[in-house]
């Protein structure tokens, strides 16, 4: 075997139509585009939501509200959530890359420690915000919150 008697396989090619050749090949005048229209002139490419003339989905639907680009988002994370891991593992200090390993936080996550809940044990917790009520609790209980 070698490159020049090398085959496709039977059947995985087809004969390709030559358009737009001539009368006598049976696709020229119109080359298979029809009579007129955008689709039968050269350079045609519709625009991107173009439904044909009828009114785009992107027109249709009613737009309302705001975004505001400057928002930061943050991963709640509560008391309750943090005593439990503190139980599982016997911690002595949360910060936002051990919440990322045990699953509670993504790769680029902020964290918000809130304070729903009741802390039992005296630890540090770092966070990137604190609620007034989460801080409260953690200080009571002799812990310390900083923020990143």
């Amino acid at each position: 075997m070698s490159l020049n008697n090398l085959k496709p396989a039977k059947g995985s090619t087809h004969h390709q139509r030559r358009i737009g050749r001539g009368q006598g090949s049976g696709y020229g005048g119109t080359a298979t585009r029809g009579h007129k229209g955008a689709k039968s002139r050269s350079g045609y490419s519709k625009k991107v939501g173009f439904e044909g003339g009828q009114m785009p989905l992107q027109r249709r639907v009613p737009k309302y509200g705001f975004t505001n680009i400057n928002r930061v988002e943050y991963k709640a994370v509560n008391l309750d959530v943090i005593q439990t891991l503190v139980d599982r593992k016997n911690l002595t200090e949360i910060n936002p890359e051990v919440l990322r390993q045990n699953g509670l936080l993504g790769n680029r996550e902020l964290v918000k420690i809130l304070g729903r809940g009741e802390l039992k044990a005296k630890i540090s917790v770092s966070a990137h915000k604190f609620s007034t009520t989460a801080k409260a609790e953690i200080e009571s209980k002799g812990g310390d919150c900083s923020e990143i």
